[in-house]
């Protein structure tokens, strides 16, 4: 589905992103870790073209990206959360899943700001995700766990074929975490194809697919959770105890 190749992002002499050539498959759930600093969310920022890589390639479902703009590729089906949420504080939680309805071109000038089509869709998602209670609560009034759940939603309504999610999990109470991973694993079960930086690898290893290790801007390691799990240069050098403690 997602195909990265010798993608790289330098920042003057620093280089951020160096390189970084790995696969995302067709609906597997492919987990994007390593320590602070490694260039994960810079990676993320070249795929989705929310800044420019320096060289390199990304290739979604047979088709080069780089070189398009950020919402070419989410009409391509592409879509992305962020660290921290982006949502409009002076609009509803309706409306701002709406905002990210696919754009139809200028026939949207002549339609009403918000279709009754549109509408039950995102209502639709909001149930799905057990939040329908706060459809018309402002965004500024929700909770870290609430916003995060918003993201999800507005990002669902794009019909993307491929999510990235840059940590989920960040910041959540382990209720609502456990509800995050319900559903990225539902989702995925219906097919949507998932690519995730998370740092709780206790979430990556119950709920990834296959898991690829960045350190200083370049793929150190990458195969199943179990693979990930005993290699002694991620265990050591990278990520310490962490993993060992998840499993």
């Amino acid at each position: 589905m997602l195909e990265i190749k010798e993608l790289s992002k330098h920042f003057g002499g620093i280089r951020a992103v160096d390189g970084c050539s790995f696969t995302a498959e067709l609906g597997r759930i492919t987990a994007l870790i390593g320590p602070n600093g490694a260039g994960k969310t810079t990676a993320f920022n070249c795929i989705s073209r929310t800044m420019t890589p320096t060289s390199g390639q990304v290739w979604l479902d047979g088709e080069r990206i780089d070189m398009l703009r950020p919402h070419q590729i989410t009409a391509r089906g592409l879509s992305r959360t962020f660290q921290i949420s982006r949502n409009l504080s002076d609009m509803t939680v309706l409306e701002n899943v709406i905002c990210q309805s696919r754009v139809s071109g200028w026939r949207d000038l002549f339609r009403p700001a918000m279709s009754r089509q549109e509408i039950d869709k995102a209502m639709g998602i909001l149930e799905f995700l057990g939040i329908t209670r706060i459809a018309h609560e402002d965004g500024a009034n929700l909770s870290f766990g609430q916003k995060k759940l918003m993201d999800l939603a507005a990002l669902l309504m794009s019909d993307p074929k491929i999510i990235l999610l840059d940590e989920p999990a960040g910041g959540v109470n382990p209720t609502l975490l456990e509800e995050i991973i319900g559903h990225i694993r539902k989702l995925n079960e219906q097919g949507l194809t998932v690519l995730i930086v998370e740092h709780n690898m206790e979430l990556i290893m119950r709920l990834s697919h296959r898991v690829v290790v960045m350190a200083q801007g370049v793929v150190i390691a990458d195969g199943t959770p179990e693979e990930v799990r005993g290699n002694p240069e991620v265990l050591d050098a990278y990520l310490g105890g962490a993993l060992e403690e998840a499993a």
